[in-house]
């Protein structure tokens, strides 16, 4: 029988779901206690353009290992120069007597700690889960044995995260919603069942359109959502006034963002929505802890990060959207709301 979508848990998972989230963290954080980061910052306070070059690291992996220390208290971001805070100095620094530097030299060769040495290097990912043989991991879902797995694992995770979606959305007075780069349809399917006036289709590359139709069909859902098969960069089907991207922009890079929110524009008319749905870092960038610790994972896997409001704020205005505000699920994602202008 299929599980009613418009259920929830018992008990609360969200720890569960931060563990794993959070598991690449501590090796960014020993990869740059391994180049004893710290105590150049603390004698050297530098712009993030000021770190790449001292380093010879890109920005994007930068910007998210400093992330990761604002949001633990270690550095401080004053007018643009990052400062080592007085924990950092006192904990993270040569010749304090409190110093914990050697606490992590043990672990400065574990696998994804040299991986990370390469990806500030390089701003290239190091592959999935370390897996060199998926190191692009765009391709690698173009693999039905990869597709499978992975679409399993974030289906698992969308069941409960899609409902708190669904519950906060306001999608009265619209008609269809697209789901871009939808994977199983996990995210189409819980909100056709919370938003029983609205049509909704799921829209991704082969072969996750195969795994997403016997899905959505097992689901009981195939009545209310439909799919259509494309690459997303290329075009995407017109007469949807909703465009959502849940847990999508993060994989990739600014340029690729830009072009993604370009093809929704050209496909949508003035009025229409589009909704991130993601897990957001603060505009000030120093916070929230978990989802910093979230980007390092995709720093290290992807050709993404997680992006802040402010971030997403300026390339939904360029694009040609009004940008809204940001509305927090609170089961560890959150969404912002625009309308192509």
């Amino acid at each position: 029988m299929p599980h009613d979508l418009t259920s929830t848990p018992k008990t609360d998972p969200l720890k569960i779901y931060r563990y794993r989230d959070s598991l690449y963290a501590v090796d960014l954080i020993t990869a740059a206690l391994s180049l004893d980061f710290f105590t150049w910052l603390a004698d050297n306070p530098s712009s993030l353009d000021g770190i790449c070059d001292h380093f010879g690291f890109k920005e994007r992996p930068v910007d998210v290992m400093l992330t990761l220390f604002a949001a633990n208290g270690w550095v401080q971001n004053n007018g643009g120069v990052f400062h080592a805070t007085e924990t950092a100095k006192e904990h993270l620094t040569a010749g304090s007597v409190w110093d914990l530097r050697p606490y992590y030299a043990s672990l400065h060769d574990r696998p994804i700690a040299r991986d990370y040495l390469e990806v500030l290097k390089t701003d290239k990912p190091a592959g999935w889960s370390g897996d060199k043989a998926a190191f692009d991991w765009h391709k690698a879902m173009e693999q039905e044995d990869f597709a499978r797995k992975f679409t399993a694992a974030m289906d698992c995770r969308g069941l409960y995260l899609s409902q708190a979606l669904a519950k906060k959305l306001d999608l009265s007075g619209r008609f269809c919603l697209l789901d871009i780069g939808a994977g199983s349809g996990i995210y189409a399917c819980s909100i056709a069942a919370h938003h029983k006036h609205l049509k909704t289709i799921t829209f991704d590359q082969a072969p996750l359109d195969r795994i997403a139709a016997k899905l959505i069909d097992e689901r009981g859902c195939a009545d209310r959502v439909s799919v259509a098969t494309g690459n997303m960069f290329d075009g995407l089907p017109t007469g949807c006034d909703v465009h959502l991207y849940s847990n999508v922009l993060h994989d990739w890079g600014v340029a690729e963002v830009k072009k993604l929110l370009s093809v929704s524009h050209a496909a949508q008319s003035p009025g229409d929505l589009l909704i991130i749905h993601d897990a957001f870092i603060n505009a000030t960038k120093n916070g929230p802890l978990h989802v910093a610790e979230y980007s390092c994972l995709l720093m290290h896997s992807t050709q993404g990060k997680c992006y802040s409001t402010g971030e997403y704020a300026t390339l939904l205005d360029e694009a040609g959207y009004a940008p809204g505000d940001y509305h927090d699920t609170a089961v560890a994602r959150g969404f912002m709301t625009a309308i192509r202008r």
